[in-house]
């Protein structure tokens, strides 16, 4: 058994890839079958987080996973644009930028109220509408009374 985990092990990225679409084209269970596999043996997280994926260590404790949220937290410090972002160094930048999103705030709120407006418009118009077409409807007589059965 482990001499067939160390041929699988061999085998490319691309080449199980090709085989689970491959899978998918010829019958879509072998697909599916191999994708999960891939899923359980961690074949399908990135290569330089080892076999064991992102979380998780070796022996299966997920000590690891306190070390990946502090890389997704300076990650993202690192690539962090907009409003949270950290002052650029240029203090006119700063100010303009400041600025811009305020008032990309403030026109986003009015639309999102004008929005609001136009909808309530719509349904009092449908309503009115459903209103003056009941009212006007011809009062329909009452069916006739069914003969007794006898």
């Amino acid at each position: 058994m482990t001499g067939l985990m160390e041929r699988l092990d061999d085998i490319p990225r691309p080449a199980w890839i090709a085989l689970v679409v491959l899978g998918f084209i010829v019958f879509w269970p072998i697909g599916l079958a191999l994708l999960i596999y891939l899923k359980w043996s961690g074949r399908m997280f990135c290569s330089r987080h080892a076999r064991w994926g992102h979380w998780n260590t070796p022996d299966g404790r997920a000590e690891g996973g306190r070390a990946a949220r502090e890389e997704f937290r300076a990650w993202r410090r690192r690539h962090r644009w907009g409003r949270d972002a950290g002052p650029s160094g240029n203090v006119a930048f700063d100010e303009y930028r400041e600025e811009t999103l305020r008032k990309l705030d403030e026109e986003q709120s009015e639309f999102r109220d004008f929005l609001d407006r136009l909808r309530a418009a719509k349904d009092r118009a449908e309503f009115d509408d459903f209103m003056a077409e009941r009212r006007n409807r011809p009062v329909s007589e009452p069916p006739p009374a069914a003969p007794p059965m006898a």
